[in-house]
């Protein structure tokens, strides 16, 4: 039991090290404290752009895979649940939504189409 106690004291004296929650891929940096989008061209200007938690969850996805072309059913069975009855086409609208949403703000070359295979972070939302 002394040991024990003498573990948790010392746990309790260790300074938690937090760092800022954000997941950076080349210009952009999804941040997990604001849930937006960052995309920084150059150090001088930042385009922040908010982002639903859906937009959220199938941008961080892409990011944890950059360059790699991700099918629609990949992209399905991460985000939605399996439980649920999603339309063939939730992953196509969700992502034409999201290109919608960024090229709004200026970029268009976030989300690459791959015709008939899926979909890949960087390239031209079409």
């Amino acid at each position: 039991m002394s040991e024990f106690l003498a573990r948790l004291r010392a746990l309790q004296r260790r300074v938690p090290q937090f760092q800022p929650q954000a997941l950076t891929v080349g210009e952009l940096t999804l941040d997990y404290a604001t849930a937006s989008l960052i995309h920084n061209p150059n150090s001088e200007i930042n385009m922040i752009i908010p982002l639903t938690a859906k937009e959220f969850q199938l941008l961080e996805y892409f990011m944890k895979h950059p360059q790699q072309i991700r099918s629609s059913e990949q992209i399905k069975n991460q985000l939605w649940a399996m439980a649920s009855e999603s339309t063939s086409n939730v992953v196509a609208a969700q992502v034409r939504l999201q290109c919608k949403k960024i090229t709004a703000f200026g970029d268009d070359h976030l989300i690459e189409t791959v015709y008939g295979l899926g979909y890949r972070l960087k390239g031209s939302c079409q």
